[in-house]
Order: C-alpha cells, then structure tokens, then sequence
C-alpha cells in the first residue's frame, strides 16, 4: 500500500484542518494509508530512523476516524514550526544528528541536513509528500523536487503573498476579521473623537490592509508596497476626522510598511529563513501623527487575532478543493507542482514558480498612491479577488 505524508509548516491559518482532513479522506478512499508529520519540516529533521519508538511522538497516522471531526477548529492540529532542513543553526541540531566537527564551526554556522530528511522519508516509507505552507516552507519542498522526492505544494497565508496564486488558505478570514475589528473598533474611536490606526500582517505584500480597508470603508490605507510619508498621511487624517459628522477618522497600515527614507521595523532574531519579526510600525505612525496634530490615537494590532478561530466558508471550500486537487496529482503520479487559483480557476502550477518572483499587488490597478487609499481602476472583466 502507498503512503502519502502531510506537513504543515510557518504561521498557522484557518482552513488547515478541513485541508488536512480532506486529503486523508480523499486518499484513503484510494486505498492509500496518509502519515502526518508533525511541526513541519521539524519532524522531519528531529525523527531518528535508528529510534524509531523513541520518534513517535513527530509522526501520527492519520485516518477517517482522528481526523473526522478537525475541520470544525481553526489552526492545525499537526502543529507547525518555522524549521528549514536546508539551513539549520548548529545549537539548533537535534543531538543525534551532532558532530564533534560541528564545534569548529562558526556559530551562527548553518549546516544542510536535507540528506537526512531523505533518509527519514525512505524509513517511514513514505511515497509522496504534501506540503502545506507558505513561500518560505515551500521552498523546501522546491528543494525536495529537486532532489528527486515526489511533492505537491498547497499554498496558504493570511498574507495571500506566495508567487504562482491569486489565493492562498486563510486569506480569507484574515480579511473577515480584521474588517470585523475594524467596525468594533469605530466604536471608541468615534467615541472618543480620536484617530484610529489598525495594524495588519502583510511582510512583502498589502493585500491584507488594502482589502481590509476596501471592505471596512475606512479613510486611509497604507501598504507594504508604497513608501509613505507622515506629515501628508497626517493632514489627510485630520481632514478626514474634520468631514466626519462623528468627528474620527480610522485607517490600516500593513507591519512591513515604511516611511518614506525610513526602515522596516523588525526585532528579535532571523528565523530560519532569514526573517525577523515585524510589528510596531502602527504605533511609530501613530506617535508621528499625534506629534505632527496633537491629536489623541488609538493603536491598535490585530495581529495573531487575524489568524484565529475557525475558517470561514470561502477558505473552507478552497482548503477542500485544494486537498481534493493535490491528491488527485498523486494518484496520478504527477509531482513537483503546486496547486493554486488563477483568474477564479483551479489550476496546477510547476512547484518551482513559488521562488520565481514575489507576490505584491497591482499598485497601478488597486491603489490610490498619491491619497493612500484603496482604488480600483477597473472592476469589469476581474476575477473576484481583483487579480
């Protein structure tokens, strides 16, 4: 009997669960047994082929029965880490796996371990691989087609920013929550007569703000792809609080946004793949802004609460459709692709075209560069999600 596994890897979305359990239910009526593998690439990496009693803990076969009832939860009951089996710190190797030569490396020295994981997928006798992530976690599974091993790619992200897809899981219901917080949020905002700034993820790409801010009808809305400047954003604000019969004004701002001539603002240490933790550039506006008026500011960071509960339909429907598609390639023996929806079409994609360009959006089409507001340009002949 074949074996496919399943991992998930990066920040936790809504609509995981129902993905996960779609596959098995899908392969298993194929006669496929499916191996979960747990925290992600983690698993992987940690799980000692010559231990295998001791390394249970990282794997769990997965059935109609364990799985049956995961949909109804957001997040994902296999849990997720942040693990690159390519690029992995030296104090971050699992003690089977040292080496007494790993002391004269440097110490911020990363080592590739992907000659293990192979090994550990020939032991557990796994056939196929379907990996369930964002571009970063995808890229190993890039990295995995290019060693030879039989991967399908399904892509997800509240950032809705993996190159090669118009969507990506739990987009979705980022944007319901956040348009939800949002309104919640006019409440003291207009209570109060003040100026409200919603911080929204989104690293590399703004849709998450600029969708947000479409939807919720707020009065301005900054994204990661436009450099902005405070002095301008701040006499709209207060102009915009001025028309207001409420007297408030509210806008979003994507954490990978920037001033203009200014920086990211990150902290903490690089992960994995390179990343520092964003976050904050919402309060530096917002302290800019009460500078620059004299206005009071409401900060607030919606932040993991984009990412929580359960999934909406549409991301329910699509986590589904995406499992069904990606079970269906390897029942038919084709691998090294991704699945993805183009133009509201179920569509297949080379795995390789996660790492050929970044996923931004179309400033040109949907954003108002010179007022900071969502605009679009053109509605007839678009796909529902605008691209």
């Amino acid at each position: 009997m074949k074996r496919i596994g399943i991992l998930t890897g990066g920040g936790d979305v809504p609509g995981l669960n129902p993905c996960i359990k779609a596959v098995v239910f899908r392969a298993v009526d194929a006669g496929y047994e499916v191996v979960g593998i747990r925290r992600g690439w983690g698993g992987l990496l940690n799980y000692n082929p010559a231990d295998p009693d001791g390394s249970a803990g990282w794997i769990v076969p997965l059935s109609k029965a364990n799985t049956r009832t995961i949909d109804r939860s957001g997040g994902t009951f296999l849990h997720t880490s942040r693990t690159n089996p390519g690029k992995v710190k030296i104090s971050d190797v699992p003690a089977f796996l040292q080496d007494p030569k790993h002391k004269d490396q440097p110490k911020d020295a990363k080592l590739d371990f992907t000659p293990h994981i192979l090994r550990v997928l020939a032991s557990l006798k796994i056939d196929a691989l379907i990996t369930i992530g964002g571009d970063d976690t995808l890229s190993y599974s890039v990295r995995l087609h290019q060693e030879g091993f039989p991967v399908v790619a399904i892509p997800k992200t509240m950032d809705n920013d993996v190159y090669g897809t118009d969507y990506c899981i739990g987009f979705s219901t980022a944007v319901t929550r956040s348009v939800d917080f949002i309104t919640s949020l006019r409440t003291p905002t207009g209570s109060h007569e003040r100026i409200a700034i919603v911080e929204l993820f989104g690293r590399n790409s703004g849709e998450t703000s600029l969708v947000s801010a479409y939807l919720a009808g707020v009065d301005r809305a900054i994204i990661s792809e436009v450099h902005f400047d405070p002095e301008r954003l701040a006499k709209f604000l207060v102009d915009d609080k001025k028309t207001n019969p409420s007297n408030y004004a509210i806008m979003t701002i994507s954490e990978g946004a920037q001033m203009v001539g200014g920086k990211i603002v990150e902290y903490g240490q690089q992960d994995a793949y390179g990343h520092k933790k964003l976050g904050g550039i919402g309060g530096i506006t917002g302290d800019a802004i009460q500078k620059i008026t004299g206005m009071h500011i409401v900060y607030q960071q919606v932040a993991y609460l984009m990412r929580s509960g359960e999934p909406d339909a549409l991301d329910r429907m699509v986590a589904i459709s995406y499992a069904s598609l990606a079970t269906d390639l390897i029942l038919r023996g084709e691998f090294g692709k991704m699945v993805a929806l183009r133009e509201g079409k179920y569509t297949v994609n080379p795995i390789d075209t996660i790492s050929q360009g970044k996923k931004t959006v179309d400033v040109a089409e949907l954003y108002d560069s010179e007022n900071y507001r969502p605009r679009v340009a053109h509605i007839l002949g678009k796909p529902m999600f605008l691209y």
